[in-house]
């Protein structure tokens, strides 16, 4: 095998896992969110190498940080909070017609 052709191995598996977790992190928002929580939990714990805690720290989504329980998860990740009222809009009904032929 070249070089060149590991190289091209490399880049290309790169490409591919970039594009993997935008879209993870597009159609699963809330459970990118959490798996990025926990990722960042584990890493962030007391006995770890100062650069890993960090990394961590960094890795942390910002809701996280800001979240008034300090669950680590993100709101609405316990269940403890109060759900979010509907909002009560008027729907449209729909009207069917006979088909014309």
């Amino acid at each position: 095998m070249s070089t060149f052709a590991v190289v091209q191995a490399v880049v290309l598996t790169l490409v591919l896992l970039a594009s993997l977790v935008a879209a993870f992190r597009k159609l699963l928002p809330q459970t990118a969110k959490r798996v990025q929580a926990g990722v960042s939990a584990a890493l962030d714990r007391p006995g770890r190498a100062r650069a890993v805690r960090r990394f961590g720290d960094w890795l942390q989504p910002a809701e996280a940080k800001s979240g008034g329980c300090g669950s680590g998860d993100g709101c609405s990740s316990c269940g403890g909070c109060a759900p979010v009222p509907a909002s009560r809009e008027p729907s449209t009904p729909l009207h069917f017609r006979p088909r014309e032929r």
